[in-house]
């Protein structure tokens, strides 16, 4: 009689468990990068009345005779499913599509979240604003002059220096792609300044100092009097400027005597040569030609008549005619489509892609990698441990952390300007919850009539 007593008491007790469980994830509905919760009963050890017995030649076997003695809660599980996402337009909101978790660190303390409500402080660090904890990742790194991210390294805090300065950066390569016309008439001895303006084609573009002073590169082209195939190119840094920035080319005999370059085309109309007027001659591979020209209001040093800054002047690849300068009949364009220097510049905005790389937008126009986001993994994300403020802590269950990039090892994937909402459904919440009620009342009921019975059994002696 006492069994169906405490029975029904496990049965209240665990299902109040499981109300509790229902209640927090009901709690949770609008709780970002949330994760649900599920409640797992089974039965308690059963009380032996009698044991089996097996079959004998006279008899059949005899199964066992056991009594319940109620039911405990078998687990109390973590669903990693994925949750919906919400775009919020905000540049350091950040969703993950997928598995994974942010890093988060507190000295040396890490802690795993799917929640991605980010913010900077006023040291530009990338935290969650809500209890300050940093965000882990790789910043760039200049090695060698070239910017990298090494992502083998251990994860460290991840600094946005907005309003920061982007130094000036001088020109060292200038790249021509434009076409010259196989059409355009030759020039004779003795023509005239309108018929030179008119047979000649000139481009111009920008170039950049190392104090972010610009100047105008102009080069003319005109075609060599009695050479169908060859061209002769002028080139001027700052043409009208008050001082004369003695502009030279170098095609590799350092014989920086001038500036003009002879370009030879083969019959099929692309790159075959260049030379300059000292008759060094390159015919391989890319063709780039050095071209240096003096820097104005510099401190000279001692023992130097100026000082002069040198770039690449690249026409392209021999025989080829992608992002090469040509000859074909068509018509002159003018395209220089690239060179690499720009002016002081300061971080106006910043962008996180699908990898998790954070581009910062500069003021005098570069776009240059900022950091990289890390997503960590677990063999057993069903292990981790609930801390609050949406974050997770590893256990001995839950295996250690893989932390690398996104879209390895199952990570996932970012996606900037959104958040995860908590994955609870509603509708199951709320079905768990008449269950949930229906089973307490029924284990409630089992007291009532075992109290009842108890009660019978009192009267007997009466």
């Amino acid at each position: 009689m006492m069994r169906s007593l405490y029975a029904g008491v496990s049965g209240l007790q665990n299902h109040q468990t499981r109300m509790d469980v229902v209640g927090h994830n009901i709690a949770n509905v609008n709780t970002i990068g949330y994760k649900k919760n599920r409640v797992n009963f089974q039965d308690m050890l059963a009380q032996t009345l009698q044991g089996a017995a097996r079959p004998t030649e006279e008899l059949g076997g005899v199964n066992p005779k056991q009594v319940g003695l109620g039911m405990s809660v078998a687990a109390i599980d973590t669903i990693h499913t994925q949750g919906a996402l919400q775009s919020t337009g905000v540049a350091t909101d950040v969703a993950i599509q997928g598995s994974g978790f942010f890093v988060l660190r507190k000295g040396e303390q890490e802690f795993y979240t799917r929640a991605g409500a980010f913010g900077i402080d006023e040291n530009g660090t990338l935290v969650n604003p809500s209890n300050g904890l940093r965000v882990q990742g790789w910043m760039t790194q200049v090695v060698d002059g070239v910017e990298i991210l090494n992502t083998s390294a251990d994860p460290s805090d991840l600094i946005i220096p907005v309003g920061g300065k982007d130094p000036a950066f001088a020109t060292t390569e200038v790249m021509l792609a434009c076409n010259l016309d196989k059409r355009l008439n030759e020039l004779t001895e003795g023509s005239g300044l309108a018929e030179t303006m008119q047979n000649t084609w000139t481009i111009n573009k920008t170039i950049y100092d190392s104090f972010g002073n610009k100047h105008e590169m102009s080069i003319d082209f005109t075609k060599v009097p009695g050479e169908p195939n060859r061209w002769r190119a002028e080139v001027f840094v700052n043409r009208n400027a008050e001082a004369d920035s003695q502009t030279a080319v170098d095609v590799g005999a350092n014989n920086n005597e001038g500036n003009v370059l002879i370009i030879q085309f083969g019959n099929d109309g692309l790159l075959l040569s260049a030379e300059d007027e000292q008759g060094a001659v390159i015919n391989e591979g890319v063709l780039q030609i050095p071209v240096s020209f003096n820097v104005p209001d510099t401190t000279i040093p001692e023992g130097q008549e100026s000082v002069r800054q040198t770039f690449n002047l690249t026409l392209g690849e021999i025989g080829s005619a992608k992002n090469t300068i040509t000859q074909f009949a068509e018509k002159n364009s003018t395209k220089s489509f690239y060179q690499n220097g720009y002016a002081l510049g300061y971080l106006e905005n910043f962008r996180i892609d699908s990898s998790g790389i954070i581009t910062g937008v500069y003021s005098n126009g570069t776009n240059r990698a900022i950091g990289q986001i890390a997503l960590s993994n677990f063999v057993n994300a069903g292990g981790l441990e609930k801390i609050g403020d949406t974050m997770f802590a590893r256990t001995n269950n839950s295996g250690f952390a893989d932390i690398g990039v996104s879209g390895v090892a199952g990570r996932g994937t970012f996606i900037a300007g959104t958040l995860e909402m908590s994955n609870v459904d509603l509708s199951e919440q709320f079905t768990d919850m008449i269950v949930t009620q229906r089973g307490f009342q029924a284990n409630s009921k089992t007291i009532q009539t075992a109290d009842q019975m108890l009660q019978e059994l009192l009267t007997l002696k009466r």
